[in-house]
C-alpha cells in the first residue's frame, strides 16, 4: 500500500516544476516542505530569459510578470581593475530567447506562484513537514520517507519513488550517501534587500573585488536584491553580525559606497552556502535528485532557478517511465537515463561555470577578459546569452571566440579582428573612446 506514486521533498522551483509536470501526466504526487509559504529564501532571485518558457508552460508567467518584478535587459560585470562590460540578451548573435529580457522577483512571490501551479495541476502539497529520514524495503531500496510536522509524532509516507528537491543541504542526498562537496571554490553568500539603491540599471550587476563579489539586481517594488559572495574563510568575520560585515564591505568599495549612502536595508541578511557541491550521481534505487540537491557550483552565472525549473521538466518523463516498469530492475535502468540526460543538457553550462570561477579567482585573468569584452560588444552579448540559457554553451568555447578573448586589447577603435567578428555576428563594432 502506497500513499503516492512520487514523494518530492522540497517545494522550491525544482520541486514545484517536477510536481507540475508529473501531476499533469496523472502521476499521484505529494510535495513536502518544512516551511510554510510564502517564505523568504536567500537567493539572487534572477531568472534567465529562457526560464520564462517553462513559466509559460506551467501557467505561471502571467502571475510573475503582473506582480512586483523587474525585467533585466542583460548583465553588467565590473572587474577589480574597474573595467566594465555590458552584455545584452537581445544581442546580434543570431540566437533568441523565449523573452528578450530576464525576470527578477522575490522568492516569496515566485515560489508561492509555482507551488500553487503544482496544486492546481493536482499535486498534494504538505507544508511544515520536516523529513527526518528515508524508509527502505528489505532489499535496501528507498520506499518512502519519515516526516515530523507541527510537533506531532513521526510518521511514514510510502511511495515507489522519492525525489530530493531540498536544496544545497539536501537531506535526501545525504541519506543516500550521494552528497559530495568540491574543495574549490568554497564560498558563502550573504543576501538581503535594499530600498533606495542609486543608479540601478536595467541589468543585473556583478562587482568583483579581490576578496569577493557583489550582485545587485532590481526585483520590483523599488527594491534591489543585494548578494555578497565571499570565501568560506571569511565566515568567522561575520559570525553573529552578517549585516555589519556586508555594510563594511560595501562601504570599502569606492565605486559602490555612494550608491548605498541613502539606501535602506529592508530585510534580514541571510547566509547560504557553502557552494560547489555535486551529487556523485542524481539517482539511486527508488530515488532521484533535482535542482540544487543534485548540483550547484557557484552563483556568479545565475543559472540556479532556470536549472531547477528545467531539471524538473527533464526528470518527469524518466519518473513516469520508471513507475510503469514491470520490475525494479527495469525501473532503475529507465531512471538511470536521467543522469545521461542531465549531462547532455547541462554539461556546457557546467564548463562555463568553472571557467568563470577560475577567472573570478584570478583577478588578472578577469581584468583582461573584462577589458576585451568592454570593447567587443558582440562577444559580450554572446557570453551573456550563454549565461541566459538560450545561446548554446559551445558558442563560448569555439576556437575563434577563445582566441579573440585573449588577443591584445585594442587601444582605439575596432581592430580588424573586431570587424571580422562583428561581420560574422551581423553587427557593427562600436568605437571605443
Amino acid at each position: 500500500m502506497t500513499d503516492a506514486d512520487v514523494i518530492i521533498v522540497g517545494g522550491g522551483p525544482a520541486g514545484a516544476s517536477l510536481a507540475w509536470h508529473l501531476a499533469t501526466r496523472g502521476v499521484r504526487t505529494v510535495v513536502l516542505d518544512r516551511a510554510r509559504f510564502p517564505r523568504p529564501k536567500p537567493c539572487a532571485e534572477y531568472l534567465s530569459p529562457e526560464a520564462s518558457r517553462i513559466l509559460e508552460q506551467m501557467g505561471a508567467l502571467d502571475a510573475c510578470e503582473s506582480g512586483e518584478c523587474a525585467t533585466l535587459a542583460g548583465m553588467i560585470v565590473r572587474a577589480p581593475s574597474g573595467d566594465t562590460l555590458r552584455g545584452d540578451f537581445a544581442g546580434a548573435h543570431g540566437f533568441r530567447g523565449f523573452r528578450d529580457r530576464g525576470l527578477a522577483l522575490r522568492r516569496e512571490i515566485l515560489d508561492s506562484i509555482l507551488l500553487e501551479c503544482a496544486r492546481t495541476a493536482g499535486a498534494e502539497v504538505v507544508e511544515r513537514a520536516q523529513v527526518a529520514g528515508l524508509d527502505s524495503d528489505s532489499t535496501g531500496r528507498v520506499a518512502g520517507v519519515r516526516i515530523v510536522g507541527d510537533g506531532g509524532p513521526e510518521r511514514s509516507l510510502r511511495a515507489p519513488l522519492v525525489v530530493g528537491a531540498d536544496g544545497l543541504r539536501s537531506t535526501v542526498a545525504r541519506r543516500l550517501g550521494l552528497a559530495r562537496f568540491a574543495r574549490h571554490p568554497r564560498r558563502l553568500a550573504l543576501v538581503t534587500h535594499f530600498a533606495g539603491v542609486a543608479e540601478l540599471a536595467d541589468c543585473g550587476e556583478m562587482h568583483v573585488s579581490p576578496d569577493g563579489y557583489l550582485g545587485i539586481a532590481p526585483v520590483g517594488g523599488g527594491l534591489a536584491n543585494v548578494a555578497l559572495v565571499v570565501p568560506t574563510a571569511r565566515a568567522r568575520e561575520f559570525a553573529g553580525h552578517p549585516e555589519r560585515y556586508l555594510e563594511r564591505w560595501i562601504a570599502a568599495q569606492r565605486h559602490l559606497a555612494p550608491r548605498f549612502r541613502s539606501a535602506r536595508r529592508v530585510s534580514p541578511v541571510r547566509a547560504t552556502g557553502p557552494f560547489a557541491q555535486r551529487a556523485r550521481r542524481a539517482w539511486a534505487r527508488g530515488a532521484a535528485l533535482v535542482g540544487d540537491a543534485a548540483d550547484f557550483f557557484d552563483p556568479f552565472t545565475g543559472e540556479g532557478i532556470y536549472a531547477a525549473l528545467r531539471g524538473g521538466a527533464l526528470l518527469a518523463p524518466f519518473v513516469e517511465r520508471s513507475l510503469a516498469a514491470s520490475s525494479h530492475r527495469d525501473a532503475d535502468r529507465l531512471l538511470s537515463g536521467y543522469e545521461r540526460a542531465r549531462r547532455r543538457e547541462f554539461a556546457g553550462k557546467w564548463m562555463l561555470e568553472r571557467f568563470v570561477a577560475l577567472a573570478v579567482a584570478q583577478p588578472p585573468i578577469l581584468n583582461h577578459i573584462a577589458r576585451v569584452l568592454s570593447r567587443r560588444k558582440a562577444m559580450a552579448d554572446l557570453l551573456v546569452g550563454v549565461a541566459g540559457d538560450f545561446v548554446p554553451a559551445r558558442e563560448a568555447f569555439r576556437l575563434r571566440f577563445l582566441c579573440s578573448l585573449f588577443l591584445p586589447v585594442p587601444r582605439v577603435g575596432p581592430t580588424r579582428q573586431d570587424i571580422r567578428e562583428s561581420a560574422t555576428l551581423g553587427v557593427r563594432p562600436a568605437r571605443t573612446p
